[in-house]
């Protein structure tokens, strides 16, 4: 019966594991996308500062634009209804992959709150980066 009880426990730890690791966004900056920390394929959150002039859409809700946490600078397209806060000079998160030519492609854009909220990932990310330059 413990026999039991302890194989039971095993493979629900096992199951709770698997799906808890299959979910997981693991968070990138601009900078880690660029020196390739950041795994292709797979679904990741990116975010960054959205660039002054580097909105462009096209067509069928299609647009690209490029993040920056003030070192590097990375190309995200997305195709989709933007958030209503979305702008240049804007701290945003991004989910979605990266491809084989180093442009990410968001599958969710999500926009900062109010002009004093910024993502917390975003917030360390330029923290880190402003450290480095001084």
């Amino acid at each position: 019966m413990v026999g039991l009880i302890v194989v039971g426990c095993t493979i629900a730890t096992g199951l709770a594991l698997l799906a808890l690791r299959e979910n997981i966004n693991l968070f990138f900056s601009p900078s880690q996308i660029v020196d390739g920390t950041a795994p292709s394929n797979t679904t990741i959150r990116l975010g960054g500062m959205v660039v002054s002039g580097s909105i462009q859409r096209g067509e069928n809700l299609g647009v690209t634009f490029v993040l920056t946490d003030l070192a590097e600078q990375v190309t995200v397209a997305y195709e989709g209804i933007l958030p209503d806060l979305f702008r240049e000079g804007q701290g945003i998160v991004t989910q979605g992959k990266l491809d084989s030519s180093g442009r990410f492609l968001a599958q969710q854009v999500l926009a900062k709150h109010d002009e004093t909220y910024m993502p917390p990932e975003v917030n360390d990310a330029l923290r880190k980066v402003m450290a480095v330059d001084q």
